[in-house]
């Protein structure tokens, strides 16, 4: 007799979805960092629930001094080598500015050609309200979409700065009010940057979908940092809202100087560091 059954693949990892990350809400915190790379999304895979491709790599990898030059072409191959480089991790991609205010339907075009491009399972845009009607078209359409709220740095020429939002009287309804306009146009989760701590856990416990927060509350559904952030690795004003869990620039620094200094004292390379051209001929 032949058996016609799928044979089933033992630990073989399978990517978490938007029902995953829905699911957490109230169970158990969301864990989430921004990363960029293949080998750095091969690194934290299996310890996150969430790695978000954010515009943020325009900062932190092209030296730019804001996200607003990012490209469509930028996002696409950043995220094309994260997915690439995980296999377990829910992977979300920001839509870089300019690529989704003018319409949903440009919207709806940049969210496909990032998806189909590179593999990611949805797309992260910045806005409250204003943005309501292009989350409900793309969600309609069948692309998951992140809301992000509170600071918005695509708005910089706006805010002025990158300041607390929520301080003044008056903005905490309009926060409020902004996450749940994003809740019901369909946002599966939402972001919640730099804002203060009591509206940003005022929004956790009204929504029913997950409230991760950067720089927000200890009470949201689950948190996000920057990878190079945590590692030390960024520039030397470190945000209030990131705590450091190593010290790799320094470490890197190290390395680069001994390097440098044995290269010009003629430590390196030794004879072992070499091919003996002799012996590869014989070989050969």
């Amino acid at each position: 007799m032949i058996d016609n059954q799928i044979p089933v693949t033992v630990n073989q990892k399978i990517r978490k979805t938007v029902l995953y990350i829905r699911k957490k809400k109230g169970i158990e915190k969301l864990v989430a960092l921004a990363a960029y790379t293949a080998p750095m999304a091969k690194k934290i895979d299996q310890y996150v629930d969430m790695i978000l491709v954010g515009d943020s790599l325009g900062m932190v990898l092209y030296g730019l001094s804001s996200t607003l030059p990012v490209t469509l072409d930028m996002m696409i191959m950043h995220a094309s080598a994260v997915v690439r480089g995980s296999s377990e991790a829910f992977v979300v991609v920001d839509l870089p500015f300019g690529s989704y205010q003018k319409s949903p339907g440009e919207a709806f075009q940049a969210a496909v050609q990032i998806l189909s491009h590179t593999g990611a399972q949805a797309v992260k845009l910045e806005g409250g309200s204003e943005m309501a009607e292009t989350v409900y078209f793309l969600t309609q359409r069948g692309i998951p979409v992140l809301g992000h709220i509170g600071l918005m740095p695509q708005k910089i020429n706006i805010f002025g700065n990158y300041g607390v939002q929520g301080i003044q009287h008056n903005d905490g309804q309009k926060i409020l009010d902004d996450a749940i306009s994003l809740e019901t146009a369909g946002a599966f989760s939402l972001v919640i940057e730099c804002t203060a701590e009591r509206i940003s856990q005022k929004i956790t416990n009204t929504l029913s979908i997950p409230v991760v927060g950067i720089g927000a509350s200890p009470f949201c559904d689950g948190q996000i940092l920057v990878l190079s952030d945590i590692l030390g690795m960024g520039g030397d004003q470190v945000p209030r809202f990131v705590k450091q869990y190593a010290h790799l620039g320094n470490e890197i620094e190290r390395a680069v100087s001994d390097y440098a200094n044995e290269v010009r004292n003629g430590e390196f390379p030794k004879l072992e560091n070499c091919y003996d051209i002799k012996k590869t001929k014989e070989k050969s």
